[in-house]
Formats: structure tokens, sequence, C-alpha cells
């Protein structure tokens, strides 16, 4: 029995579209033009010429079909000369010529198709993230509803881990939320009676209610799906390298083949002057130089979407750059530990992870992490309880604690409010450790810098990129700080998504700008961009989604990798397109005085491909300047190395808490704090320092130009030693004294502040400069 399969209209235009027709029309060219050599070389000339003459016909029709494509979008590009070539060798009967000719123009547009391949800018990851539903609160009755049925001045009530359906306001306790889907800050942020809450952010504490102020529509989740297919939308495309230089190209071809046959009387002059004047140079050398730089860029992890996107990247002026996860780690991260008198940092940090293991909390994470980097030891927690925004509390090895937020009634002393006049200055957020019920000890954290973020701007610096600026959702001073070190050009903070675009729009007016983000409040600034980069590795899929350029590794300097190979590419492009086209035109003159016939002009033009071809592939090779090459055992070092300084931590903490023990009283529990200090730096860090420049530096020296690109950092290491000298001076004194003197408090505390802050700023120096190099 014979069965009859029906295919749905939209599921058969979906097959019909999947199939390209350039790789069809090359398959069919060099068929023709290959079947039509063998058939010549056989003597079968009649065989050939039909063979020759089918693959010119061919091509005539999509090229007529492009063109007249380009022609609707105001463009008059480079393939209006090919057209003009085929449509003369038919009418001379060059079909030889006509057949090279259509070959040239199916291999451009084939190149072309796989440099431009452009994935759709969708918003799958912003509407999956949409509320689906509210907690309509009417009396004691509480009922799901959809969102769009929320009006204002509905009750709502958000319980843990649920997006907030609409904007409104707190009206009920206090809420903790996780805002980073709108501002990209990691932490939480706490929002008190009456404060505004805004739609899409996640109820990162216990149940509370609010007071819905707009509707689903009108609210800010809604207004960011709509700016990103705004952005998306109004982004225009990229015109062709091939059609800008064949603005000028055009026309004199046009004009040199029809000087020739009004001269000389001869139509097979005009045409041989209409092949050597086919643009083939524009047509394969440009997309050959961008798809290797494709290629290029796809191994160093760093995925291009389509050929306008790195022509536009080879020319951008402009960077913008969001801060949370892009210029920092992204991810809350443990810089310090003060410990109350009677406890040391190791072991503050030590019962606060082991308390926090059991927590989801993004803090309790770095906590955790914190203390297995150096290596510490956990115990096993009992009776562990978490109040959503307050901390944890349960009992380690039989004590019972707490950690999270300081009761603001309980009185601080002295060195707790120094910790919090220090998390102040430094933009920190806090962890207190509570046993009993007396403070025992704090962690600091913050949102570090990354180590690769220096090197890559000075490198973008270096490709061409003559303005930075930084857009963030973040407060201004946080913003500032690293502005300052990174040497940005101008800081934006406080900025909603929309401010975002608009600062986007503005700086597109001046020049070629780029975008760099990774959370999805990024993604409408990303879609507005002449050329959006996510960062893919941890980043949002809506801001992968929306964006041109993705980087998949998490690593920023791969961002400058894109950038150098894009500017790489795009010379390699100009270059192999002018060198072609300078050789045309001198073929052009001679086949206008009749010293080329148009096949032997088409296989001339043959031999210019190649050599334009060739020049174009230099494109995939390594440029080694922008990075150094390290040998194995060199990045092996590097790795351990880095290890080391996050095992190192601890002795940077108990130098800084020594100077402030210092600073409280000189008694035995101050000496004894230095003491301390000066045998961890003997028996820990100075090691470490002195393998880093007799093992690390020497290997580094050949991958760095020399020895001198290290003699600052040998420099860093004499003074770490000088001033360990220094503290073991003053405590020889000590011991012959049987104490501190009054005259050596000064120097000693000096002597121990320096030799924090010398540490952390040689550590970070290492970190930016050397370990960074390491993949």
């Amino acid at each position: 029995m014979n069965r009859v399969i029906v295919v749905p209209r939209k599921q058969l235009r979906r097959l019909l579209t999947a199939w390209s027709l350039e790789p069809v029309l090359l398959a069919v060219t060099a068929t023709a033009l290959t079947v039509g050599g063998i058939s010549w070389l056989a003597d079968a000339r009649d065989l050939a010429e039909l063979c020759w003459g089918l693959g010119t016909v061919v091509a005539v029709a999509p090229a007529v079909g492009w063109v007249l494509a380009a022609l609707r979008r105001g463009q008059a590009g480079v393939d209006l000369i090919a057209v003009l070539a085929l449509g003369g060798t038919l009418a001379v009967g060059e079909y030889l010529a006509g057949s090279l000719i259509a070959l040239m123009l199916a291999t451009g547009r084939t190149l072309e198709a796989a440099a431009q391949r452009r994935a759709s800018h969708d918003l799958r990851a912003l509407l999956e993230h949409s509320p689906r539903t509210a907690r309509r609160r009417t009396g004691t009755d509480v009922r799901l509803v959809p969102p769009a049925d929320v009006a204002v001045g509905d009750l709502l009530v958000v319980g843990p881990g649920e997006v907030v359906p609409v904007d409104g306001r707190v009206a009920d306790g206090t809420a903790v939320l996780d805002e980073s889907v709108l501002t990209g800050e990691p932490l939480t942020v706490e929002r008190p009676l009456g404060q505004t809450v805004r739609s899409g952010v996640v109820n990162a504490g216990s149940a509370f209610e609010m007071r819905a102020t707009a509707t689903e529509q009108d609210s800010t989740y809604a207004e960011i799906v709509r700016l990103a297919r705004q952005a998306g939308a109004e982004s225009a495309p990229v015109v062709r390298l091939a059609d800008r230089y064949a603005a000028w190209f055009l026309p004199l071809s046009v004009a040199a083949a029809g000087l020739a046959w009004l001269v000389s009387g001869s139509a097979v002059r005009a045409v041989a002057v209409l092949v050597v004047a086919t643009p083939c140079p524009l047509l394969l050398a440009a997309p050959v130089a961008i798809v290797s730089g494709l290629s290029r860029a796809s191994r160093v992890g760093v995925v291009i979407r389509d050929g306008g996107a790195l022509e536009s990247l080879g020319r951008a002026r402009t960077l913008l750059l969001d801060k949370t996860g892009t210029l920092t780690s992204g991810r809350p991260h443990a810089f310090d530990v003060t410990a109350a008198p009677g406890w040391t940092p190791a072991d503050v940090l030590r019962q606060a992870a082991s308390l926090d293991q059991y927590s989801p909390h993004v803090l309790a994470r770095a906590i955790v992490d914190a203390a297995r980097e150096r290596g510490l030891v956990l115990s096993v927690p009992k009776d562990v309880s978490e109040e959503p925004g307050r901390g944890a509390t349960g009992t380690v090895e039989g004590r019972p604690m707490t950690i999270g937020r300081f009761d603001a009634r309980t009185e601080r002393p002295a060195w707790a409010r120094a910790v919090d006049n220090r998390a102040l200055l430094d933009g920190a957020a806090v962890a207190w450790l509570t046993v009993g019920d007396r403070p025992a000890g704090a962690v600091l954290l913050h949102d570090p810098l990354r180590h690769d973020a220096p090197r890559t701007l000075r490198r973008l610096r270096a490709a061409g990129i003559d303005r930075l600026v930084m857009l963030t959702g973040d407060r201004p001073e946080p913003a500032r700080e690293i502005a300052a070190v990174l040497g940005l050009d101008e800081v934006r903070a406080e900025l909603a998504p929309a401010d975002k675009v608009a600062a986007v729009r503005a700086e597109r007016e001046r020049a070629i700008t780029v975008m760099v983000g990774d959370g999805v409040n990024d993604a409408p600034a990303l879609a507005a961009a002449d050329v959006g980069v996510a960062l893919g590795a941890h980043g949002s899929t809506a801001s992968s989604e929306a964006a041109d350029v993705v980087l998949t590794t998490d690593r920023v300097d791969r961002l400058a990798d894109a950038v150098g190979i894009a500017v790489r590419a795009r010379r390699i492009a100009v270059q192999s397109a002018l060198g072609g086209m300078l050789m045309s035109l001198a073929a052009m003159v001679a086949a206008a005085f009749g010293l080329l016939p148009p096949a032997a002009g088409a296989l001339l033009q043959e031999g210019i491909d190649v050599a334009v071809i060739l020049n174009a592939l230099r494109a995939l090779r390594v440029d080694h300047v922008t990075r150094p090459a390290l040998q194995p055992a060199t990045e092996a070092l590097l790795h351990r190395f880095a290890a080391e300084h996050d095992d190192l931590q601890d002795v940077l903490e108990a130098v800084r808490a020594a100077a402030d023990r210092l600073s409280d009283n000189s008694g035995p529990d101050a000496l004894a704090a230095v003491g301390e200090a000066h045998r961890l730096l003997t028996e820990r860090l100075l090691p470490h320092e002195d393998a880093e420049e007799h093992q690390l530096y020497p290997a580094l020296a050949p991958a760095l130009g020399g020895p001198e690109a290290t003699a600052t950092m040998s420099r860093a290491h004499a003074e770490i030693h000088r001033l360990a000298r220094r503290i073991a001076t003053h405590l020889t004194l000590a011991d012959t004294d049987e104490g501190l003197a009054p005259e050596q408090l000064d120097d000693l505390r000096a002597s121990l502040y320096g030799l924090h802050t010398v540490l952390r700023l040689h550590f970070t120096q290492e970190e930016e400069n050397y370990f960074s190099l390491a993949p």
C-alpha cells in the first residue's frame, strides 16, 4: 500500500531554506570547469565549450539576483562587474573565461556566507527568567495568578527563592534580595519596609509581602526585554569590505571597458577588460582573510559570529566594559581575616568555614573556599540552622557559634569598629564570627579585580582602542577605585539597563563602539553596540545570545586576543584586496591594448587570485607579539607559585594582625603576635620569595625579553627581606630587654604595616603581570 507523506508548509520552508545556494553553485561551477578541462585535454573541444558555457549560464541567474538585492538596499557591489563579465563572455563566445569567472564568484560567495552566518539575537534566556506566577493575597486568602493579572495596589507574597513578579514596595518585614540579574552585583541587598523592589530580582531571604506599584508590562524586567529587542532591531548591517572598495573600482572598470571598445571597435577587448577587472581579490581575498581570522579566534576560545562583527571589531576605537564579572571575578573572595584578642586569623577562618559548609549562600561558599585554599582542616558542625539574611547558627567543636551579620544592638569593641571602618573604605562585605555571645573575628569579602584585566587593557590600548569606559550598576566608590587601578578614561556608576543602552548609543555617535558584559542586565547594551562581546563561560545565556562575540573561557584577556586577531585579519584583508586590485588594473591596461584575450586574462586573474589568497591565509598564523610564548616547565612554575600565593594569605594576615596588636598595647600578647608573624615569615614566606627569585624569574626572562623585565620584582624581594630583618632585630632587642622598649614601637609598627603593604602590592603585581600569562 502506497503512503503519502504530507509535509507542513512551514516545515517545508525550513527544509528548503536549510539548503544554501552558494555551496551548490560552487559545486556546479567547479564540476563544469573540471569536466570541460578534461574534455579539452581529450580533444573533445565541443563538449568542453558546452560544459564551460553551462557553468557560465548557471552562475548568471544567482549573480543577477544578488545584484538586484544589493540595488534594492541602495548598494552597487562587486557582483555587478561579475555579471557584466559573465554576460560579455557569453556574448562573444569566450566560455572558458566565463566558467572561470563563475567559479571565482561562487567561491567568494561561499566563503563570505561561511564568514557571515549570524546567530539570531533571540531573548530566550530573558524570557525563561521572566516570572510565571504571582502570589496575590486577599485577606487571608493567597492565590497563584499570572503576573499579567496583577494590578497596581495588589498585595503580593514573595516566597524564598521566587522571582519578584512586578515592581512594588516592601509592605511587611525586610526583603533580602539577589539583584544580580539587574545590577550584575553578586552580593545580596536588604530592602526594609517601604523601599522599592524591582521585578526580576530573586528573594534570597524569607518570605515577604509587597504592594504592587506597576503592572507586569510597566515593570522593570519587561522593560529590559523590550530594550533588548529594540536595540537588536536597530543595529545597522555592516557594509561588506569588498563593497566599500567597489564603490570606486566599479565605475573605473566599466569606463575602461567602454573606452577600449570605443577606441578599438572590438567587443572582445571590452570583454577582456571586464574579465581581468572582475574583482576576484575582493571576492576571494577579503573573505579568506576574514574566515581565517574567525578560525584563528576560535582556537583561542573566542567565537565571532560573522565576518561583519570581525571587521567592526578590527575598526573599533571605543570599548565599554561592565564591572562585575568582566573586570572583576564576579564572585566574592575572602581577602582578609581579622581576629579578636586571644584568636588567630587562621582559627577564625577555620571555625567560620566549618559552620558555613552546609550553607548555599554565595558568601558562605567564598569563606569555605578560602579555608580550603589555605589547607585548613574543617570540623563537622552540629545543629546547624540558617536564618535568611542573618546567617548560620550551630555548634562547632562543642561551642555555639554564629557566622553572618553582627547584632546591631550589641556594643562593638574597638577592634570590631576598626573592621567596620576598613570595610567601608574597601567597599567590602563582612561576615562576623560570634562564639557564645562574644565576637571572635570577622572575614572581609569583596569582588576582586581579575588578574588578567590590567594586562588586557594595556594590550587593547596598543591594538588601537583609544577610549575605555566602565558602565556599572554598582556604587561609585568601588567603581572609581577599580577604574583608577586600570587607568580607565571614564566611569559611569549606578546605571540601570536603560541607562547602559543610552550610554552605548551616545558612544556610537562618536566612534565604532564595543560593549563587553556578562549578565542579563547587559543584554540590551550588547545588542545596541556595534559589536557586543559576552563572557560566556560564567555569564548569562541572554548576554551570550545578544552578543556578536562570545568568550568561551573565563579569561578576559581573550578579549585582547580577539581585538588583536580582528585588527590583523582586517589589515591583511585590505592588503590583499588592494594589492590584487593594483595587479588587476595593470592587467586591464594590457587587455585594453589587445595584449590579453579574455581566456588568457581569466588565467592571469587566477594567478593573481592565488597570490592574494596565499597572502590572506597569513591571518591564520599565530601572532606572538602580544602574548609571550611560554615553555611548559615555565607554565608549571607559574601555576605552582600562584597556588603558593593562596596558601600564604594567612602569613599576610598575621603580619597585619601583629601590627594591629601593637596599636592596642605593647605587652606580652602583642610581642607574641610579632614573634608568630616573624616565624611564619622565616619558615614560609621568605623561602617562597627566594624560590621565585632563583627559579621562576630566570624561567620567565627569555619570554619577557631578558632579566631586566623582572628587575623591579627582584627589588621588591630585597625590600621584603630588609623589612623582615628589621623585625627580627626588634625581636632580638626585646628579648634582651625583656620586652619592647617605648622607642621601638613606632619603628616596629611601621615595619610591620610597611611589610604588609609591600607584600600585598608585590603579590598583586606578580599575579597581574606573570601569573596571568599561564593558560
